[in-house]
Formats: structure tokens, C-alpha cells, sequence
């Protein structure tokens, strides 16, 4: 139990009715989830109004109600806080809850369009092969040091982020790397949180269903650095012409990395294929499993964040050189027929265009390159006739067909993707709407020495169609596909 007036430090608050010297219980923003003395906290989100819940909490047992419109009957014996902002007030309430725990810890902050969860979870595994306890908060799962929990968003909500940093604070972490998301930060969901540092990856086309604009969807990752405190960092990707911009009314002490522009972090490359990449980086010679110019620049922010949070260069070398790839990110294989079957959570056309790319700089081009790739229901529809362009731009032969369709119709989604394609390139593309079925096609196509790209869902284990989410795994699927074809 904790006292209502001390949970709301720092809520910036514009009505107060009834007393906030009582003892309250849990804080929810879930209206279903409210027992006897909790607070809830109403929020207008994307799909439903909070707001619409207040009569129902309360008779589910809230005491205490936190919103940013006031009821028409306000009940007696309830306290209401009258909020200018419910997100931001919920930050810092589950930050006040949870006793600070980010302060006890020096937490990272990755943000960009590109390479939140390969940065993230690769500091994760070098710092612990390093030696330390470290968290993890990303897109593919939450790590309490060597525990492991499911994620459900890139950005988990305010409560759920100070909920796993205090378990991190109890099991004795020292690090915690955490992915922002622009819906994350725009939600004010890493208000409230302490950060040691701010890794800005790239911008590229994403989220133009949720932001109105390019512009705003850049302004909104600029907050992320505007909230840095003065002890913090922040690293930034000055190849991208968006890198800069992040650090201009930053109070945090600014560091650069890139591989075409002068930086504090500069790396050559000086071999690229499907074994990894040799790195001259600030004059040392590296080799690492990791493949392409992208992951280069990967590598470049690890490097970076590792030696600002205190570590050698020289161990943090030897450690790069040890680390593995990120589940769905690159994940690939060859199989018996000597077919290169490659795993890829490319999602936005810029991704895309980084791994196909990188996939041409290595290959021969006596070889096939097979793209099996869709895109998202519900979700920036302006995307889907870019990511065709460049599928069939970039590959020998294209499969248009479902990622996660949602609530739309594939067909749909496969239609306005084909809108892309340029006329020489119609004789290459295919479409087949069953996923399973055209990975099948893929395989069927490919012979000794040829390339499978399956890009889209990468790391992800499910299909979500119509509201219903079934098992399917991209990796699983092509190389039990592969195996049959070769009996």
C-alpha cells in the first residue's frame, strides 16, 4: 500500500477533488483489471476512451480516479485528479510506485526507424558476456538478467517498464538496454525514467499510419534526446541526414558514428560475405559474424555505447567479434542442395532495401535471388507499393504474399503492393496469399547455389489473421520445406 499524494509526484495536476492522503493499492490503466483500492488511471487510447470506464471501476473497487475530463456525477467517498496529460501522469505514478527503479540502474534508450532490437539485444549479450548482470527491454522479449519474460509491444506501457526495472533493481542488474519506439515516446511511456544514454539508429518510411506526417514521426524521436539529462549521452548516426538533428537541443554530452562522414565512430568495410564482415574500426581491424553495411552501422552504435559506458576498447573488440545474431534479423541457413535460406524482419522499405542490397553485394549474380515478402493489415498502406518496388527491384523473382493481414483482406494488401512494380519487372513477381504456400513456391524455385529471402515477420512465431493469432514461423517453415524437397 502506498499514500496517493506520494505516487502523484510530479503529475502535473488540475483539479483535485476529495483527499489524496489515502492508501491505495495498485495503479491500472486496464478497467478490467481493477480490484478494491486501486487507482485507475483513464486514458484516451487508439482503440477505446478510459474515460468511458470510470462508473465501472469504481464499482469494481478503484478509490481514486486519475483523468484528464472530469465525470458528470462525481461519487462520493472517491478522490478524482483532474490531469493534463493521463499518459505522462501514469509515467511518473508508476515510476513514483515502483520507487525510481531506473535510477538504480544505467538504462539505454534505443531509437530510431531500423535496428532498435539487434543494437539492444546485442549490448545485452555483450555486456553479459562481459560479466555483468543486464536487462533487456525490446521488441522480441523482456530479460531480467537471465530470466526471461514475453513482450507484447516495442515499447511496453509505463507500468510494465517500471514493474521490470525494480525486478532488475532486485536481482542486482547493472545495465538494462531498452528499445523507444516513437509510439512509446509520443506516448509519454519513457517519461518518469532515468537514462544513461540515447542511441539514434536511422529514419526511414515507418508508422505513417500513427504519425500524420514524416515530419512529425521525426520530431516525435527528437523528444526521446530533448528529455536527456546533462550526465547522459547521446550517440547518433550522422549518415543519416536526420542524425543531427536529434542533438540539437539535447543537454546530454553528444557522440557521432558512421561509416561515409567523419565521426567519433568511423568503421571501413573491408570484407563483406555471407561469413560476416571485416571492419576497420578507429584504426582496429574487426571481424564479426554479422553480415552487411547495416549491421556495420550496428556495430559502430554497440562499439560506441560500450566504451562510453566504461568498458576497454580492447575487450570490447574481443567481445564483438564473439557475439550472434538477433533471432529474425539476418537469421540464415544453407541447406544439403547448398540453397541460402535467409530469415529477415524487414518490414519497411528502407530494411528492406539494406538486406537486399547487402544480399547482391555478396552474391555472385550466376544465382538466383527469390524474395518471399508481404505487408502489414491495418497498418501505413503508403508503404506497400514502395517495399514491392524495391522487392522486385533488388530480386531475380518475387512472391507477393500475407505477413500479419489483421482485419484486411490479403488480396487486398497483395493488390496495392503490386502497384509498384515497374513494367520490366511484372514478368519476375508472383503472388500467392497463403504464406506457407508461397515459401513452398520459393523453395520450389531454388536450386544448388540460389538465395531465399523471407522477409517481414523475422523473429515473430504467429500469423495474426482476423483478430486470431496462429503459430507460424518463417525460419521453422523454410527450413522444413527445404528438407522435404531434398528427400
Amino acid at each position: 500500500m502506498m499514500v496517493l499524494k506520494d505516487i502523484l509526484y510530479k503529475v502535473t495536476i488540475n483539479a483535485v477533488i476529495g483527499s489524496t492522503s489515502i492508501a491505495v493499492n495498485e495503479i491500472e490503466f486496464d478497467s478490467r483489471k481493477i480490484e478494491s483500492n486501486d487507482v485507475f488511471v483513464a486514458i484516451s487510447g487508439t482503440l477505446t476512451d478510459g474515460h468511458k470506464y470510470i462508473e465501472k471501476t469504481i464499482k469494481n473497487g478503484a478509490i481514486a480516479i486519475v483523468c484528464e475530463t472530469l465525470p458528470e456525477i462525481l461519487e462520493d467517498g472517491i478522490t478524482y485528479i483532474q490531469v493534463v496529460n493521463s499518459n505522462q501522469a501514469l509515467a511518473y505514478m508508476a515510476a513514483n510506485y515502483y520507487e525510481h527503479p531506473s535510477e538504480n540502474l544505467k538504462l539505454v534508450g534505443v531509437t530510431g526507424t531500423n535496428g532498435k532490437t539487434t543494437v539492444t539485444s546485442l549490448l545485452y549479450q555483450l555486456f553479459k558476456k562481459a560479466g555483468y548482470k543486464v536487462g533487456l527491454l525490446s521488441t522480441v522479449k523482456i530479460m531480467v538478467d537471465n530470466e526471461t519474460y514475453k513482450t507484447t509491444h516495442t515499447t511496453p506501457d509505463s507500468l510494465t517498464i517500471n514493474k521490470y526495472l525494480k525486478l532488475m533493481n532486485d536481482a542486482g542488474v547493472e545495465f538494462c538496454f531498452m528499445e523507444a519506439s516513437s509510439h512509446g515516446i509520443h506516448q509519454s511511456r519513457t517519461e518518469g525514467l532515468k537514462f544513461a544514454g540515447g542511441i539514434f539508429t536511422n529514419l526511414s518510411h515507418d508508422h505513417l499510419d500513427y504519425h500524420d506526417t514524416f515530419a512529425e514521426y521525426r520530431d516525435v524521436k527528437k523528444v526521446f534526446f530533448d528529455q536527456l539529462p546533462k550526465n547522459a549521452f547521446a550517440l547518433t548516426n550522422v549518415d543519416d541526414k536526420n542524425g543531427l538533428v536529434m542533438l540539437q537541443n539535447t543537454n546530454a554530452n553528444t557522440h557521432t558514428y558512421a561509416l561515409k562522414n567523419y565521426a567519433d565512430y568511423r568503421a571501413q568495410i573491408l570484407e563483406n560475405e555471407f561469413g560476416g564482415l571485416l571492419l576497420k574500426l578507429n584504426d582496429n581491424e574487426l571481424w564479426t559474424r554479422l553480415i552487411g553495411s547495416f549491421n556495420a552501422y550496428n556495430i559502430l552504435a554497440i562499439y560506441g555505447t560500450a566504451e562510453l559506458l566504461g568498458l576497454e576498447k580492447v575487450e570490447i573488440l574481443r567481445l564483438i567479434s564473439e557475439l550472434e545474431n538477433v533471432s529474425g534479423r539476418f537469421e540464415y541457413f544453407i541447406s544439403e542442395e547448398r540453397i541460402t535460406a535467409i530469415v529477415d524482419y524487414a518490414h519497411t522499405p528502407d530494411a528492406l532495401k539494406n538486406v537486399l542490397e547487402t544480399i547482391n553485394s555478396i552474391r555472385t549474380k550466376n544465382e538466383e535471388l527469390i524474395t518471399v515478402v508481404g505487408c502489414g493489415g491495418d497498418r501505413d498502406k503508403t508503404k506497400r507499393p514502395k517495399m514491392a518496388h524495391i522487392a522486385s527491384a533488388l530480386s531475380t523473382k518475387v512472391i507477393f504474399t500475407s505477413d500479419n493481414p489483421r482485419s484486411e483482406m490479403p488480396e487486398t494488401i497483395i493488390e496495392d503492393m503490386e502497384k509498384g512494380v515497374e513494367p520490366q519487372n511484372f514478368k519476375k513477381t508472383l503472388s500467392i496469399t497463403d504464406r506457407k504456400q508461397a515459401i513452398k513456391a520459393a523453395c520450389q524455385m531454388a536450386g544448388p547455389k540460389d538465395i531465399i529471402l523471407i522477409a517481414g515477420k523475422g523473429h515473430e512465431t504467429y500469423q495474426e489473421i482476423k483478430g486470431e493469432r496462429f503459430d507460424f514461423d518463417d525460419y521453422k517453415t523454410v527450413k522444413e520445406l527445404l528438407k522435404q524437397l531434398q528427400k
